[in-house]
């Protein structure tokens, strides 16, 4: 009796061990769901106001479409690389780039964005503004030069699958249609010699 207790109580901390156990992760998982859910809707609210303010003239507006304009270069090119990382190992060099890239563009970002924010001298925003958008120019062909490459080498990959598969087809084709005999051939025509005369 003893025993079934004892096993009885040890199942009981096994179960409530493991579900312990799976509630937390749980709550992690949903915990960094809501972070990201936040941190995409934060972003979202960001580049509308960006948006907005990239309509005004000035200084201002400029920096604002420089910034914006650095983000969507970085965002687009880290979706080209997310998209085709799964089927192509190598491009985890290139993820691995475009990481450092990313916080050069965002140290640059908040620095315009500190500029925009607090400093009401339209004047030195001026001054400011070509330096800024040479550093962020530079990013974006950066950001560009690993999108288009990984876009060039998905086509290229896709060019080699596709031949690779053309070429098989071709082969399964002819095979499918072994009972396809070549046409007898038509047996040679000897001359034959005029009667009498002894055939060479």
């Amino acid at each position: 009796m003893e025993i079934a207790v004892a096993v009885g109580a040890l199942i009981f901390l096994v179960l409530v061990t493991l579900g312990v156990i799976a509630t937390t992760k749980a709550v992690r998982a949903v915990g960094r769901g809501v972070d990201r859910a936040s941190t995409e809707v934060r972003k979202t609210i960001d580049n509308t106001a960006l948006r907005a303010r990239s309509a005004q003239f000035g200084p201002a507006g400029e920096l604002a479409r420089t910034r914006l304009e650095l983000r969507t270069s970085i965002d687009s090119t880290r979706r080209e690389l997310a998209l085709g990382q799964p089927g192509d190992a190598s491009l985890a060099e290139a993820v691995a780039l475009l990481d450092r890239l990313h916080e050069h563009a965002r140290g640059l970002d908040r620095e315009m964005g500190a500029l925009m924010d607090r400093e009401p001298d339209r004047a030195r925003i001026a001054a400011r503004l070509p330096e800024l958008r040479g550093r962020a120019e530079e990013i974006r062909q950066s950001a560009d030069s690993l999108r288009f490459a990984a876009q060039d080498r998905a086509r290229r990959h896709q060019a080699e699958e596709l031949g690779s598969l053309r070429d098989q087809i071709a082969l399964e084709s002819g095979a499918l249609r072994h009972w396809e005999q070549p046409p007898a051939q038509a047996p040679e025509k000897r001359d034959v010699p005029p009667s009498g005369e002894p055939a060479p």
